[in-house]
């Protein structure tokens, strides 16, 4: 069948197609189930998207996504806010909480430096990191970045702006491979990166 042929399906598909690695025979596939679906379970699965963009905000303190000011683990008083593990996005977080390991609180920078897609240091979360720390109540930084040369510049930008304050400034230990994601780690492998990480000072070249 060409989806040409019809509009409705065409401009389904091209919505589908828009998300990350949905090719457009796949999102053909999509759309041809939903339309063998009853149309109350197609509304409610279209509605339920609409919720979420509209109901989800983003922490002031950390910039995890919240359906309140405050997300779920910065409001959680068993968690000990004195060490602050930094993430470059959301699903980082989730990679470090399904490993049940760690029970800091986050800082999500939003992303990474990388000159080469225009992104720099004002285009992160890293003036609102130094801002909580000034504030002289955490006492450790772990950064959980990617092993990668984007996210070790990242890194060392931060080391910069944070060595004069009195933290203890840690990143993950390698378990997790060089130019690997966090988020396709193993648990246990990242669980250990957390629970052995190691000063960043260790880690530059004298």
């Amino acid at each position: 069948m060409d989806i040409n042929s019809n509009k409705l399906i065409e401009d389904a598909v091209n919505e589908f197609g828009r998300l990350p690695g949905i090719g457009k025979k796949t999102a053909l596939r999509f759309v041809l189930y939903l339309l063998k679906q009853k149309p109350e379970d197609v509304e409610q699965f279209g509605s339920t998207f609409i919720r979420l963009r509209n109901g989800i905000k983003y922490c002031e303190n950390c910039n995890n996504i919240s359906e309140k000011e405050l997300c779920e683990i910065c409001s959680n008083h068993k968690r000990d806010s004195s060490v602050v593990c930094v993430v470059e996005d959301i699903r980082d977080v989730f990679a470090i909480e399904n490993t049940n390991q760690y029970y800091g609180v986050y800082h999500v920078l939003g992303g990474i430096i990388n000159p080469m897609d225009g992104v720099g240091p004002k285009d992160i979360k890293v003036d609102a990191l130094v801002e909580r720390v000034s504030k002289g109540e955490i006492k450790e930084i772990i950064m959980a970045i990617s092993a990668t040369m984007e996210g070790d510049t990242t890194i060392f930008y931060i080391f910069k702006r944070l060595k004069d304050f009195d933290i203890k400034f840690t990143t993950i230990a390698r378990g997790v491979s060089v130019g690997d994601d966090l988020e396709y780690a193993d648990e246990v492998t990242l669980g250990r990166s957390i629970l052995h990480r190691i000063p960043y000072e260790n880690s530059l070249v004298k």
